[in-house]
């Protein structure tokens, strides 16, 4: 079936030359036949929907917080799952268990009404940054920052494409990607969703991922069997914000801003996009999913945008006057479709009111309505396709994680690896004996970085998450043994071996979002330092493997290296790495970003650049000389214990544990104790711990004598005893926390007089089951003398 441009699709099929595909699929079922035998232009079915029914339409709620039974009670227009959620509460569910899923909100979705309203399939969303990466067993392509070094457009395309495909494989329809930020200082911790700080770059690439999502707009096969929705993400500045902080204030002259941060856009919409995601950030002190001047009058006016808005994880809850359940002024300002994960039945209800008691215009309500719907028209779901698991892809297995997509993501992987020094050890020689080190070398959940099966990445996660990925000392294993040689792994080095050559894989821990901010851009980790240097020591040559989101200041490093490789974030495959490292590909990558001469950080680097954009050293030419960069770095030396737990991660030098089993970034479960992310101010910056009877949480660091600050909140009070101990010493803390019982956000204050030594271990213990949350713990030298208060 085809669909056609004219008048029954308005504007936004204006002006198209052909005709795009619908997905192929065997015989539609029989509520939506019926309605497609009728009539299914989205204007006939707005003028049957009630306004409880429109305003459905218009909210998506996340898979941890509903069912299929709620989709067919509210008739959800569409679906997401959060980076944490997987169906059916399972973050790390098998891909069969998305399809089915994936068809059971088609059901409830399209089941018929009684009232004669038409039953209108459900749109479900991913964040599918890098692959389809939440689904175990998906190709993990490289993040974007590491395509953008490989300056390959076609391949970003075919990438895409390849991503579509695994998409539709597990029955959903959209994706949030690509991200189009113009990261402008590398402090931001999404600095690896962007392709480049070039705006040039950023354009090019982002067009091109949409192009393979998608299909080419006005060619046959656009948005058919095979492709999915794209985002065009964030509108915009995301990656402009004072100091990198995520989602905070883009200040300055706003043609200036649009010249760099806007300038994705027009590419992007021009390749047919079909939404563009409203950014978190601020304009000159205004909340864009607040910000008409931009959203309707820039992105629809100016720039022409005719497809979909769709909010951000609860952002229009940080505009102005509003909350997460209560914000006709986003609706107003151009959102089309409001991300309420959790507080969707009190937005649901409040949104309706507002609209029948005129807040919002029925116009209004009617034009976002409309955009859903006609996204569905081009999709093909409203000419009576069938369930996810009867499409042309659904269920086709082979097609997730295929060796064809998994040989294109070794093939990005090779492209993107940047030689940044060589003193003549690379490629390595055949029949060398190589010896390869650092805990990197063999961690897949690392190599892989955030979006990778959870939101955060790493933590719990192991190599068994991710079937059929290949780490980078499997790939260097191979690779020796094929040339004649031979490689042993040594996570931390081994003092009595005598390689030829030695490799340290290390770098930094996975994150995502504002978990990954920074104050400056010091590579604190020693790990790779002390082995680069203990090999050293022993006449070995070196080759450092540097896995990490965006450039950092590794001075150290380089200078301790005989060679050194910017290999980002690599994702499922690998072996990539191998190829360039032996020679097998010759290295082609070079930086899309500049890479940092201090530690400092700054918008571009502002402080100094050690290598600049474009900069990638190759085999068949002789390296620049390289001199020693400065190792001095005063961030290095101030006092990094102060914050034990902040904006959802741990100090640097903290540590959670509950009775021995490690809680990394303060998450997981151990020994009686729970821990989950929980969302106070932003996605999952705080975390719920549950204690079972007996159980104990203890959080070590730096020593001090300061005072702890935790802010905290109980929402039931203890059932028996529970205690904190510093010091050896014992505080029972029930009654403060009976007190705390409902009270919202407190901080509680745990000083020497009440603690004794405070020293550098926190633990808590409770006698009965307990749970209760926290945001913030610090270390405060000032209030080392105050009394304890809860």
């Amino acid at each position: 079936m085809r669909l056609v441009c004219g008048a029954a699709l308005g504007a936004l099929l204006a002006g198209c030359n052909a005709a795009p595909e619908v997905r192929s699929a065997s015989a539609p079922g029989p509520a939506l036949a019926a309605v497609a035998a009728a009539t299914n232009t989205p204007e006939a079915l707005l003028a049957r929907l009630s306004v409880e029914s429109k305003v459905a339409q218009i909210i998506m709620p996340d898979i941890g917080s509903i069912t299929p039974e709620d989709v067919r009670q509210y008739r959800f227009g569409t679906i997401l799952n959060g980076g944490n959620s997987g169906p059916f509460g399972n973050d790390k569910a098998p891909a069969s268990d998305w399809l089915k899923l994936a068809d059971a909100y088609w059901e409830a979705s399209t089941a018929p009404l009684s009232n004669g309203e038409p039953a209108i399939p459900a749109l479900w969303a991913t964040d599918a940054v890098h692959g389809h990466a939440n689904v175990p067993g998906a190709t993990v392509f490289p993040h974007n920052i590491a395509l953008g070094a490989t300056f390959d457009t076609d391949l970003i395309r075919r990438i895409g494409a390849a991503t579509a495909v695994e998409i539709e494989v597990t029955g959903l329809d959209w994706t949030f990607a690509p991200t189009v930020a113009v990261a402008r200082d590398a402090r931001w911790g999404r600095t690896y969703e962007s392709y480049s700080e070039n705006p040039e770059l950023v354009t090019r690439y982002g067009a091109a991922m949409i192009e393979g999502l998608q299909g080419r707009s006005g060619e046959p096969g656009f948005l058919g069997t095979g492709k999915v929705a794209a985002t065009a993400k964030h509108f915009f500045g995301d990656g402009g914000t004072a100091q990198g902080v995520d989602q905070g204030d883009v200040n300055g002259d706003l043609g200036e801003l649009m010249a760099i941060h806007a300038r994705p856009y027009p590419a992007a919409i021009g390749a047919g996009v079909a939404s563009v995601m409203a950014s978190f950030n601020s304009i000159n002190g205004e909340k864009m999913h607040g910000n008409k001047p931009l959203l309707t009058d820039e992105l629809r006016g100016r720039l022409g945008f005719e497809g979909l808005v769709v909010g951000d994880w609860n952002g229009h809850g940080q505009v102005r006057g509003c909350t997460n359940s209560n914000c006709p002024q986003a609706l107003l300002a151009g959102l089309d479709v409001y991300m309420v994960p959790e507080d969707w039945k009190a937005l649901h209800a409040s949104l309706v009111a507002q609209v029948k008691d005129g807040t919002i215009p029925m116009a209004r309500l009617d034009e976002a309505v409309l955009r859903v719907l006609r996204l569905k028209q081009k999709l093909g779901i409203l000419d009576g396709e069938v369930k996810p698991s009867q499409r042309a892809n659904g269920g086709k297995w082979e097609l997730l994680g295929s060796p064809e997509h998994r040989s294109l993501a070794r093939e990005a992987v090779a492209k993107s690896q940047v030689i940044l020094k060589n003193a003549g050890v690379l490629p390595l020689k055949p029949g060398a004996r190589i010896e390869v080190a650092g805990t990197a070398a063999d961690n897949i959940p690392q190599q892989a970085g955030g979006w990778s099966v959870t939101w955060q990445g790493g933590g719990d996660l192991t190599a068994a998450d991710f079937p059929g990925a290949t780490s980078i000392w499997q790939g260097i294993a191979a690779a020796a043994k094929a040339a004649g040689g031979e490689a042993v792994l040594a996570p931390k080095g081994s003092s009595a071996s005598k390689p030829d050559i030695a490799i340290v894989v290390f770098g930094e821990q996975p994150y995502a979002e504002f978990v990954g901010d920074r104050k400056d851009l010091a590579f604190r980790d020693e790990e790779g330092l002390n082995l680069l240097k203990a090999y050293r020591a022993r006449g070995i040559r070196t080759v450092a493997v540097f896995l990490s989101g965006r450039p950092l200041w590794v001075n150290r490093e380089i200078n301790a290296a005989d060679a050194f490789v910017a290999a980002w974030l690599p994702g499922s495959e690998g072996a990539g790495v191998a190829d360039v490292l032996f020679g097998t590909v010759q290295p082609t990558g070079r930086l899309s970003f500049d890479w940092p001469a201090t530690c400092e950080g700054g918008p571009r680097n502002s402080k100094g650049v050690l290598f600049g954009q474009g900069y990638g050293l190759r085999y068949d030419s002789p390296p620049p000389p390289l001199f020693p960069p400065d190792e001095t770095c005063a961030a290095l030396t101030r006092d990094a214990g102060a914050v034990w737990f902040a904006n959802g991660k741990l100090g640097v030098q903290v540590q959670a544990v509950a009775d021995n089993a490690l809680l990394p970034d303060l998450r997981g479960a151990g020994n009686g104790v729970v821990v989950t992310g929980v969302d106070r101010k932003a996605q999952e910056d705080a975390r719920r711990i549950t204690f079972g009877p007996g159980a104990k949480l203890s959080l070590t660091g730096p020593a001090s004598a300061a005072a702890w600050r935790i802010t905290y909140q109980v929402t039931s009070r203890p059932a028996g005893p529970v205690t904190v101990t510093a010091g050896g010493k014992a505080l029972d803390i029930t009654q403060g926390l009976v007190v705390a019982e409902g009270k919202g956000w407190r901080e509680m204050v745990l000083a020497p007089a009440c603690l004794g030594e405070t020293g550098g271990k926190l633990t808590f213990a409770s006698q009965a089951p307990f749970a209760f949350q926290i945001s913030e713990i610090v270390r405060d030298e000032n209030a080392a003398k105050a009394e304890c208060s809860f």
